[in-house]
C-alpha cells in the first residue's frame, strides 16, 4: 500500500484482508467457543509470515483450534506428537533405498516428513530434546530442511504452531532462548469464561456436527502477506517501538531501574520487525490504513513475554514478564512530544 496509491484501491486492499479474517472467524466460531484475542493473534501472525507457540493447561482446545484453521484456510496439516524418543528425521524426512523395478537398480529416494505441510502443529514442544526441537529451526527461518546434502523447499504457505504445557515441568526439555526468538508471538490460552464454558459443556456432550469449510486459498493467503508490509508506519511508531524494546536491555543507557534490578536478559532486534510486522497486520484487520501506538501496546505482551529473561531475584518474588511488559507499556509516553522530549529517551535514541 504505497503512498501514490489511491484511496480507493486502499480500501479495496483492507477490504480485501479484514472480510477474509471476518469469514474465518465465522467459520471458527462454530467450532471454537471464545478465545477472540488467540485467534486474532494467530491470524495476525499468520498473514505476518510469523509463527506461533501457545501455552496453555490441556484441554483448552489447542489443538482443535490449530486444525481447524488449517480447514478454514484450505491448507495441509500436519500434527507431530513430540516425545523423548522422537528423532529429527523423524520431521523432516529421511532417504530411503528404493529398487527401481524396470532396471532393477537401487537409487535413493528422499520420503517427506511430517514438516512438508502448510500448517504444522508441533504437539508439546518441550517434551522431545534439543536435538529435534533444533531441527525445526532451519524450516522455521528459511523454509527449507537439509537431508544429506540436499536441500529440499518446504510448502508455502508455511505456519508452524507449538504448544507447551506451563504445569508439567517433569521429564521436559525448555526450549533455548535462540529458538522461542524464532516464534513471532507466545500466546497464553486462558481458561474460558463461566458462559463460554456452558456452551463448550452443551456443545461437547450432544450430537454435534460442524459445517466448517475453507473460506480462503493459499494463493489468496500470499497476496495478504505481501499487502500486509506494503501498509505505511510513521517514524514516531518505529521510535516508540525501538524505545520499548531497548529498554529491556541491561547494561543499556536509559534502562530504568526497575529493568536492572529484574530482569537478566532483553529482546533482540527480532522483536522490534515483529512488533511492526503484527501491527501492520492488526491496523489492516481493523480496517486502518496505517499503524498507531495502540497496535503495537496491543502486540507488546505476546511478542515481548518469551524474548525477555526475569532474574532469580525476581522470580523468587513472583514477577513475570508479563508484570515487565506492563510496567514498561505504563512509563513510555506515547505522544510523539512527550517521547521525544524525555531525558531518558533521549539518551536510548543517542545510543
Amino acid at each position: 500500500m504505497h503512498a501514490t496509491a489511491d484511496a480507493n484501491g486502499d480500501t479495496q486492499i483492507i477490504e480485501k484482508l479484514a472480510s477474509a479474517v471476518d469469514r474465518i472467524r465465522e467459520q471458527l466460531a462454530q467450532v471454537i467457543v471464545g478465545q477472540d484475542a488467540v485467534v486474532e493473534q494467530l491470524l495476525i501472525s499468520l498473514f505476518s509470515r510469523g509463527h506461533c507457540m501457545l501455552e496453555g493447561v490441556p484441554g483448552l482446545a489447542k489443538t482443535l483450534l490449530i486444525s481447524t484453521l488449517a480447514r478454514t484456510l484450505n491448507l495441509s496439516f500436519s500434527r507431530i506428537q513430540f516425545t523423548p524418543d522422537l528423532m529429527p528425521a523423524d520431521i523432516t524426512g529421511t532417504d530411503i533405498i528404493e529398487e527401481n523395478r524396470t532396471t532393477g537398480q537401487r537409487e535413493l529416494r528422499f520420503l517427506e516428513g511430517p514438516l512438508f505441510s502448510n500448517v504444522i502443529l508441533a504437539d508439546e514442544i518441550n517434551r522431545t530434546p534439543p536435538k529435534t526441537q533444533a531441527a525445526l529451526l532451519e524450516a522455521m527461518q528459511e523454509r527449507q530442511v537439509t537431508v544429506g546434502r540436499v536441500r529440499h523447499q518446504l510448502s508455502d504457505p508455511f505456519f508452524v504452531l507449538a504448544t507447551q504445557n506451563p504445569i508439567e515441568q517433569e521429564g521436559t526439555y525448555p526450549l533455548p532462548e535462540a529458538q522461542q526468538d524464532r516464534f513471532m508471538f507466545k500466546v497464553l490460552v486462558s481458561y474460558p469464561s463461566f458462559a463460554e464454558e456452558f456452551e463448550v459443556a452443551r456443545r461437547t456432550t450432544a450430537a454435534f456436527s460442524d459445517g466448517v469449510m475453507a473460506v480462503i486459498q493459499p494463493e489468496e493467503i500470499l497476496t495478504l502477506q505481501h499487502l500486509v508490509r506494503d501498509v505505511p508506519v510513521s517514524d514516531h511508531v518505529i521510535r516508540y517501538t525501538l524505545s520499548l524494546v531497548r529498554q529491556t536491555r541491561v547494561g543499556e543507557q536509559g534502562v530504568p531501574d526497575f529493568i536492572s534490578d529484574q530482569l537478566a536478559w532483553g529482546a533482540g532486534p527480532r522483536a522490534v520487525q515483529y512488533l511492526i510486522l503484527g501491527a501492520k497486520a492488526r491496523a489492516l484487520i481493523h480496517r486502518r490504513t496505517h499503524v498507531t501506538v495502540e497496535d503495537i501496546q496491543t502486540l507488546a505482551r505476546p511478542v515481548l513475554r518469551h524474548r525477555i529473561v526475569v532474574n532469580f531475584a525476581a522470580e523468587s518474588d513472583g514477577v513475570t514478564p508479563d508484570d515487565i511488559i506492563e510496567r514498561l507499556l505504563d512509563t513510555t509516553p506515547a505522544r510523539e512530544d512527550e517521547l521525544a522530549n524525555d531525558a531518558r529517551f533521549k539518551a536510548i535514541f543517542a545510543s
